[in-house]
This record gives C-alpha cells, structure tokens and sequence, in this order.
C-alpha cells in the first residue's frame, strides 16, 4: 500500500518561472523571464568570502546572524531611515527574503486567520498563508498603475483580519508606494492588532528619483510590522539567498522561536564577507541609477516593437501591455514567444491566484546591454 498524503497545497503545481526556465533552456530562449542578473558580482565581494573562507569562517555563527554583520545593518538603517535599531534585539539574519517572509507568517498566522495580499502578487505569498492555515483576502491593485485601493482595504478589515502584506518596489509590476499610502496603512492598522509584513528585497532599486518609503521610516507601523530584505538583490548574487529580517523586539522573539528549528545557522563566511563588504556604501547607494540605466535603455529598445510600456518605478521589472494587436492569453503568448522568437518572459496573470489576465508580460532587464539587445530584436518584426 502506498503512504497516503493529503497535500497542504493541492492546488500548487511547478511556478511559471520554473515552467518558462525550462521552456527557454529548451528552445535556446534569451531569458527575460526569471528576476536574475546575467552580468558578474563585485569580485572585491568574491575575494572576501574567499578569504573569510580561508581564514576559517566555516563553521556556525550566532543562530540570530553574525553580530558584527547585524550592527551594520542597524547603523546602515540608521543612516537610510532614521531607525533606531538594536542590532541583538531587531535583526535576524535569514537565508533569503522569501525564507524570512514565510517565517514571519509561520511566526504569527493560525488557522482562520486572513492575510490581505495584493494581487499582482509575489508567488509565494499565498502558499505560504495557506501551508499555515490562514486565508487570504485577495483585493487587485488598480490597473495599470498598480496602486492600492485603500478604501477597498478598509472594507475588506475584518474581526479575522491578522496582517496586512506590502511590497515596495512591487514584483511584478515595478510600482512603489509613496508617503500617503503608508500615512493609510497606519491609520488603518492603529489601535488593532494586525500585523504589517513588509517585503522590501528591491529597497535599493528604486528609480526616477523616488525615495523608497520603508516601514522603518515609521515607528508606529514598525511596531507591528517584519521587513524583509535581500542582500542578493543588493549584490547581484541571488544564488547565495542571504536576506535578513528587521522586527520589533517582540515580535522578533517569536520569529525566532520558528526560525531556529528551520535554519539555525547561515552561511559564516558570506556573512563575515557582508559585514565588511557593506561599510562601502556607493555599493548600495549607486544602485539605483546603475538600474535605472538599464531600465531606459531597455525602454528604448522596447520602442521599436508594437508593446506598450507600463512604467516601472522600480524593481528588476517592467510590465508591457499587448492587447492592443494580440487576443492571445498572457500565457499563450508567453509561450510562443518563446517558442517562435527565442525570448522567455513571464505572463503576469501567474501572479493572480484566479489568473486574472489584463493581456500584461513581465520583462526582467537586470542583464547586460547585449542580453537586451539580442530579446528586443527578436520582437520587432512581432505581429
């Protein structure tokens, strides 16, 4: 007799990226598709785990994340926001945002409890509130600039209602919250207890001059809140899946209480590497005009096809409409594009749970000119 499992997830099958991934490996696709870079990390960052490695940084560090690395972050977020942060209290290091993310709702979710998510979403989101028996409360952003409804929030606010999810710059779509959406998240979370779980993994990659409104500019919603952030979107190392979670000392107790049974320990010596490498702040700090260069130039060569821009603000991302010469399904489309034209993207209904599709593809232009040059070409003759 076969063991019986009644799955946590029945309705969960392979991710679109992975679906995509494949499809473009198998067709020789240029691989707009996923959110990674195709250009190399800061060698200086490489010698430095090399030599922390060396030096043998090899084994556990503190189960919270190496202490040296934590007062960093606390000073750096003291110098961005304002913060004041305790390095031993605040901060968590975790192997990945998505990682820090699940944990915070493992942290806090019971059965019955719901989540309010934002629909396009990150595709972790929901799993990740159903695996913990909570349910989310799913309301669309306005299309096609991707903001929040918040009178819409209002009333979907229930007795059940345990958190509230953010995520600035937004994935898929590139839209970023500005100071008066966060003067509404906290006047609708005051005097309750809901919880706000902040993803902010592209804090860095923030354009056209906009400051990136984090919830540690706003004690009173930092109260309540885990954010979650990502050194491998800082760094261009998105396989090391090192991120880090900041939360008030209380809460942060229980996410530890998770997170010491799922992980205990990351990585040593890119911790030790981080810790050092961070103290040179134009790494970070030119970032954004360092992406931002390559989401015009990418906007440039998307001109000359027939798609039609979605702006992005920031983010790896920017979203293209077609439904003005296609009546293709996003996926459809997605598909023979890859297929027929050599390019992988991703269709962004994936990031609906009930596939809502506005006729909208995801493109990632974190990758070298030349990568750019040789996806774009291929859609120009595109009917």
């Amino acid at each position: 007799m076969q063991p019986l499992i009644h799955s946590k997830l029945h309705n969960v099958g392979t991710t679109i990226f992975t679906v995509m991934s494949q499809l473009a490996a198998e067709h020789g696709a240029v691989n707009l598709g996923q959110g990674f870079p195709d250009f190399p990390m800061s060698d200086e960052l490489v010698s430095l785990v090399d030599k922390a490695m060396r030096n043998g940084w090899n084994q556990y560090t503190h189960m919270n994340g190496l202490p040296l690395l934590r007062e960093r972050l606390a000073a750096k977020a003291a110098q961005l926001y304002g913060a004041a942060i305790d390095p031993d209290a605040q901060i968590t290091i975790t192997p990945g945002g998505t990682y820090a993310i699940y944990t915070a709702l493992t942290t806090v979710l019971q059965p019955g409890d719901e989540v309010i998510v934002f629909e396009p979403a990150y595709d972790s989101y929901i799993p990740n509130i159903e695996i913990n028996g909570a349910k989310p409360v799913l309301i669309p952003l306005r299309y096609p600039g991707y903001s929040i409804p918040w009178d819409e929030v209002r009333s979907k606010i229930s007795g059940r209602t345990r958190m509230i999810m953010i995520n600035s710059p937004h994935n898929p779509t590139g839209s970023v919250l500005r100071e008066e959406d966060m003067r509404q998240l906290q006047e609708i979370v005051a005097g309750t207890h809901i919880i706000v779980l902040s993803d902010e993994v592209y804090e860095h990659l923030i354009f056209d001059g906009i400051a990136h409104q984090s919830v540690l500019r706003y004690p009173a919603l930092l109260e309540r809140s885990f954010v979650c952030f990502s050194f491998g979107k800082t760094y261009h190392c998105t396989g090391w899946k090192m991120g880090y979670c900041i939360s008030a000392p209380s809460l942060m107790q229980e996410f530890r209480k998770v997170h010491q049974f799922n992980c205990f320990s990351c990585d040593t010596s890119k911790q030790v590497a981080l810790a050092e490498y961070i103290t040179h702040e134009d790494a970070y700090l030119s970032l954004s005009d360092f992406m931002q260069q390559k989401r015009d130039y990418f906007r440039k060569l998307m001109e000359a096809t027939p798609f039609r821009c979605i702006p992005s603000h920031g983010s790896y991302f920017e979203c293209y409409g077609y439904g003005h010469f296609s009546n293709e399904t996003d996926k459809e489309l997605a598909i023979r594009l890859t297929r027929e034209y050599g390019i992988a993207t991703i269709p962004v209904s994936a990031f609906y749970k009930e596939g809502k599709d506005d006729k909208v593809l995801r493109f990632c232009f974190a990758k070298k000119e030349q990568t750019l040059e040789r996806a774009v070409e291929k859609l120009v003759h595109l009917c």
